[in-house]
């Protein structure tokens, strides 16, 4: 048996261990009756619960917890993905926080790229009206030939265009619900940047150089 170090004579004046502790880190942990429990070797009494591990010096070098059981390994794991997608929301929030700062220098800027957007949007919608105009410009040719046909069955080319116009028209108008859409999602967007911009700029976030 090695000598009893300073640490565990302290240890047997606690009465934290009986007096055969040995030089050398202690293993010490509160048995099932809650008495301290210390040996230079973790203890039979330690098994399966928590403990600390003492240098010579009475320092504690680390805590050890119980084994989890099937319960709390699984809040355990609940807690660890919770921890990590919270962790991934920060980092993607300032990831884009970022890139808002890099895209724009102030808010005059937001509005020159709304307007932009608005306009490329506006532009789509008003060509494909003119293309509706213009299909119902040629349908109304077959309109025309489809009179002399009212009580006979009309030409099948007469037909064909009646028919081809009609969904050339709904697919135009299909467009333009489309790009309206588009222009909502446009002012979302770009009334979210000015107000993260206008909040990232009172708190003197960080701009690239």
């Amino acid at each position: 048996m090695r000598a009893i170090t300073k640490l565990g004579a302290l240890a047997i004046a606690l009465g934290l261990c009986g007096p055969a502790v040995a030089a050398g880190n202690l293993f010490c942990c509160l048995d099932a009756n809650g008495k301290h429990v210390c040996g230079d070797t973790l203890p039979h009494e330690c098994y399966g619960r928590a403990y600390r591990e003492l240098g010579d010096s009475g320092r504690t070098l680390r805590n050890v917890e119980a084994p989890l059981n099937a319960e709390q390994r699984a809040q355990r794991a609940l807690e660890d993905q919770r921890r990590k997608q919270e962790e991934a929301a920060l980092r993607e929030t300032q990831r884009k926080d970022q890139a808002l700062l890099n895209t724009y220098g102030s808010e005059n800027d937001i509005e020159a790229m709304r307007a932009r957007a608005r306009e490329d949007v506006l532009k789509s919608i008003s060509a494909a009206e003119d293309k509706i105009a213009e299909i119902r410009t040629r349908r109304k040719k077959f309109e025309d030939e489809a009179e002399f046909y009212k009580k006979k069955k009309l030409p099948a080319e007469v037909q064909q265009g009646l028919r081809d116009a009609d969904y050339e028209i709904k697919a135009q108008e299909s467009v333009i619900e489309a790009k309206k859409k588009e222009l909502d999602i446009i002012r979302i967007k770009y009334d979210e940047d000015r107000r993260r911009f206008i909040e990232l700029s009172r708190r003197g976030a960080r701009r690239p150089n």
